[in-house]
């Protein structure tokens, strides 16, 4: 596995008036209960002291995409909420960071969904209340929804039940409309990876997966060998090793950067950070290399504050982390 230095990952324009490709988020919509600096994860019959406490936009989608809108590109969202106070939080969190929420449904019969997490200095943990989640069905989608965009991510394919059917079928048309693709598909509950799976990841450009999930999905015990089964089924797949930074492969070619050290306050959403930076470069036609670089650094910054958009970068925040390590090499 390759380990390059640092590389040029801004793009060589990042002034207000440049023109980026216009985005689409097909997927969940929840608000986050997070408690953090937890000295030792909760145990059932016993208390443990949080250090701080935040009500927050949540959701992997949402925060993928409030991550690319922050660093320039239009964002368009599809997905579903209640008709309820954290419903109109969500679409008003969105709103703020400059995503456009036209598509985001209101409904009366369902309740917006809830993650709460709890998050030590080292990792955290997740209890969800689907609610809306699962209820986004591919025949609620604007008829021309593909329409003026470049590029479609979508993630969390277990918990959204009613559209997870509807994965591939989206992938494709998108694909035949001249579009890219992302897939994060998060963490499987019940850890069985079906093989449904897979058909998503044949109409997938960028693959991603943490660590345990490419184990799992693999069987391999060696990052090396999982992303080279992962090569086999997308045209390139990157593995996030969380603060050891990442890796990927396109074609056969493995390559992987170093995380950046940082004081991590809360580890939501960093993920999803990652990934909206590396595709932000996907689409301005970086390597691999640099892709994996800005989504190192966009992973690295959102940890600095609780919740997974409070500490979303900007491209100058990307520029001051790069110099400061720069400067410590």
């Amino acid at each position: 596995m390759s380990r390059p230095q640092m590389e040029n990952v801004l793009p060589k324009s990042d002034s207000a008036g440049k023109t980026r490709p216009k985005v689409l988020v097909v997927g969940e919509l929840n608000v986050d209960l997070i408690a953090v600096g937890l000295s030792n994860p909760p145990a059932l019959g016993s208390e443990v002291l949080a250090k701080d406490f935040e009500l927050t936009l949540g959701s992997a989608s949402a925060i993928f995409a409030c991550g690319l809108s922050q660093l320039g590109f239009p964002v368009t969202f599809i997905s579903k909420v209640g008709a309820d106070y954290f419903g109109q939080f969500c679409v008003q969190a969105l709103r703020d960071q400059g995503v456009c929420t036209d598509n985001v449904i209101c409904d009366s019969s369902v309740k917006t969904g809830v993650t709460i997490a709890v998050s030590t200095r080292g990792d955290r943990a997740l209890v969800t209340y689907p609610g809306a989640i699962a209820q986004l069905r591919y025949e609620e989608l604007p008829r021309s929804f593909l329409e003026n965009h470049r590029h479609i991510h979508m993630t969390s394919y277990f918990i959204q039940e009613g559209l997870r059917k509807s994965f591939v079928r989206i992938l494709s048309e998108a694909k035949q409309n001249g579009l890219t693709t992302s897939f994060d598909p998060n963490s499987d509950p019940a850890r069985t990876w079906d093989e449904e799976i897979r058909e998503v990841f044949a109409h997938t450009d960028v693959l991603f997966l943490n660590e345990p999930e490419a184990m799992q999905l693999t069987r391999q015990k060696d990052v090396d060998q999982a992303l080279k089964r992962l090569g086999q089924t997308a045209p390139c797949a990157v593995v996030k090793l969380g603060p050891r930074g990442a890796a990927a492969i396109q074609g056969e070619e493995i390559s992987s950067m170093p995380g950046f050290k940082v004081e991590a306050v809360d580890t939501t959403g960093a993920g999803d950070c990652f990934a909206a930076g590396f595709i932000s470069g996907y689409l301005e036609g970086m390597t691999v290399r640099q892709c994996l670089e800005l989504g190192n650094a966009c992973g690295a910054l959102s940890t600095l504050r609780p919740g997974g958009t409070a500490s979303q970068p900007d491209h100058a925040a990307i520029r001051k982390l790069l110099k400061l390590k720069a400067v410590q090499k």
